[in-house]
């Protein structure tokens, strides 16, 4: 998924269908839906979240059950037959929010202080701490010169060849991606 907007409206509805259609949702259980499914990685706003359930509501997409003041959202035929239709591309938008769901954990893991690995290991007192000094010396040399960050890079090529030559057990499959 880009970064920046990371659906078009077009997108939202799409996999705004495919969630309802599993369970009919209020909005606000719409949007932590998306959340969970991508591990954070993508939280619509409420500003792009209702617009596209108004408009889902326009085309007959979806049925709307009122509990009090809150809407319920269900998917009405018209909406099952849109979602099958497009299907193939709903199937992908939702394996790549599940490919940024892990990433998110592996970054998430990896950049936080005392993060467990995959497997359920924790990472040492020392690798912490070369983690640590690695990032205090790439943010005291932001903004550098060309020259400098090209010698940069090469350190850190370096030190990647030398890591992945590793022997052990071998990495994770979504972190050879």
């Amino acid at each position: 998924m880009p970064r920046g907007r990371k659906l078009s409206s077009d997108d939202l509805q799409l996999l705004l269908l495919a969630l309802i259609a599993e369970q009919p949702s209020h909005g606000y259980e719409l949007i932590k839906a998306l959340e969970q499914r991508s591990n954070g990685f993508y939280v619509p706003s409420p500003g792009m979240m209702y617009p596209a359930l108004a408009c889902m509501e326009d085309q007959g997409h979806v049925d709307i059950q009122l509990e009090g003041k809150r809407k319920r959202y269900a998917l009405s035929d018209e909406g099952r037959a849109h979602l099958d239709a497009k299907r193939e591309h709903v199937d992908l938008m939702l394996a790549k929010l599940a490919r940024a769901a892990e990433k998110m954990g592996l970054m998430r893991s990896a950049l936080a202080a005392g993060g467990d690995q995959p497997g359920g290991k924790r990472w040492t007192a020392a690798f912490e701490e070369a983690r640590h000094a690695l990032r205090h010396a790439l943010h005291a040399h932001a903004g550098a010169s060309d020259e400098a960050q090209a010698r940069i890079a090469a350190i850190l090529a370096r030190a990647t060849a030398e890591i992945e030559a590793l022997p052990g057990e071998p990495r994770p499959a979504q972190a050879q991606q």
